[in-house]
């Protein structure tokens, strides 16, 4: 390869490239408007929806409890809770949604003691927010109710009701910024960065060769005196450079977001949590990223260059997206660990490494091992695209 005709191609590709408006929205756009787009628009949406959830009264019946009047007064006077008349499909009224819980109190529940205690029930819709939300009402009251029935008994007996509390314990956080940041979107981070490295290196790669073909220019290029190999090394430097550039405006971006929103989108309305992402994990994350670039680029344009058209070109390039989100979200996966075996794996080993890497761990070992196995799997890679830019039938395809 001659590396000077190899760069000449680069710079007319790469001139070429940022002439084009699908490439740098691609690029450029998509990266810097989506994270804090994603992030502030959830984090307003958790705020707004899980608000009006908590502060809703919840609507419950009762059933049983006409020989505990005390208990269901109490309840009556419980804030945040509205007891409507009991039906004989109570649950069904449940499970359809029209009221959040029905709570069931056996006879003689005021009468009992301690010797014979009484069981009160609660049914609520699993997984529905409102009527978990009501559940829980109902369980804060019942365990302040326990207490107060406890409290009563003790005052009576002439005994301290600080037995009721004999110690107290004060749970404090330890964890750094950068820790809990970590545990929250240590998955999160790798996958969008990979979809974006892959977004990133498509539509150039897809331009580069169908969009020459259609364009008619492609017959231009390969009578000029450059040989193959370097043509083939101009263009793929190209869409590396366009994968990485997205790459790191797409971490960019994410910064940025944090920077503004302080604690980030899971800090909830009134919360102190304090979430930070360190920046030298992200640069650590970069420096994993460039082998698959190299691999999502010379993929990429061994496919394209089947195609007879950009459009052709899209319906086959478009399929593959599938196959990056796969390995991507099962790095997501709790229970999901780096080691020797998923070191072997392209794409989910780099998932895998980047969230280790975010989460402030650095097993060298394994990440010189992904590192290398990505290196190899983007050098096959790189052979086949020179190879497809060598068969004449590819090329001329009809």
């Amino acid at each position: 390869m001659n590396l000077r005709n190899a760069l000449i191609v680069f710079r007319k590709e790469l001139r070429d490239m940022l002439r084009d408006k699908r490439t740098i929205r691609s690029m450029v756009i998509i990266p810097m408007v989506a994270f804090p787009m994603l992030f502030l628009v959830i984090g307003w949406a958790q705020e707004k929806f899980s608000g009006e959830a908590e502060k809703e009264v919840s609507l419950v019946m009762v059933h049983g409890g006409e020989d505990s009047p005390k208990v269901v007064q109490a309840l009556r006077d419980f804030p945040g809770i509205q007891i409507v008349p009991y039906k004989p499909d109570a649950r069904q009224e449940v499970s359809d949604k029209t009221i959040r819980a029905l709570v069931e109190i056996p006879a003689g529940f005021d009468a009992s003691t301690g010797s014979s205690p009484a069981n009160a029930s609660i049914d609520y819709y699993d997984s529905d927010t409102r009527s978990e939300l009501a559940k829980e009402k109902l369980q804060k009251f019942f365990d302040d109710y326990r207490v107060h029935i406890a409290r009563e008994a003790l005052i009576a007996r002439g005994l301290p009701t600080r037995l009721l509390e004999p110690f107290t314990v004060d749970a404090k956080n330890v964890a750094p910024p950068a820790k809990v940041g970590a545990a929250i979107f240590g998955g999160l981070i790798p996958y969008l960065i990979i979809i974006f490295c892959f977004t990133g290196a498509m539509y150039p790669a897809m331009d580069l060769t169908a969009g020459e073909k259609e364009r008619g220019t492609m017959e231009t290029i390969l009578t000029s005196p450059v040989a193959r190999t370097d043509l083939v090394m101009g263009k793929f430097l190209t869409v590396v450079v366009a994968s990485v550039t997205t790459a790191v405006l797409s971490l960019l971006s994410l910064g940025i977001t944090f920077t503004l929103t302080k604690r980030g989108m899971f800090g909830g309305a009134g919360s102190t949590r304090q979430i930070a992402i360190d920046p030298a994990a992200l640069v650590g994350v970069v420096v994993m990223l460039l082998p698959i670039a190299v691999l999502f680029a010379s993929v990429l344009l061994s496919v394209a260059l089947f195609a007879k058209s950009y459009r052709e070109a899209q319906t086959y390039v478009s399929p593959l997206i599938f196959i990056v989100i796969a390995p991507a979200i099962i790095g997501t996966l709790p229970g999901i660990e780096l080691n020797w075996k998923t070191a072997l794996v392209p794409i989910l080993n780099t998932s895998l490494v980047s969230k280790e890497i975010i989460a402030g761990n650095h097993p060298w070992t394994l990440m010189a091992a992904v590192f290398a196995m990505t290196c190899v799997y983007a050098a096959i890679g790189i052979v086949a695209a020179v190879r497809m830019f060598n068969r004449e039938d590819v090329l001329f395809r009809v």
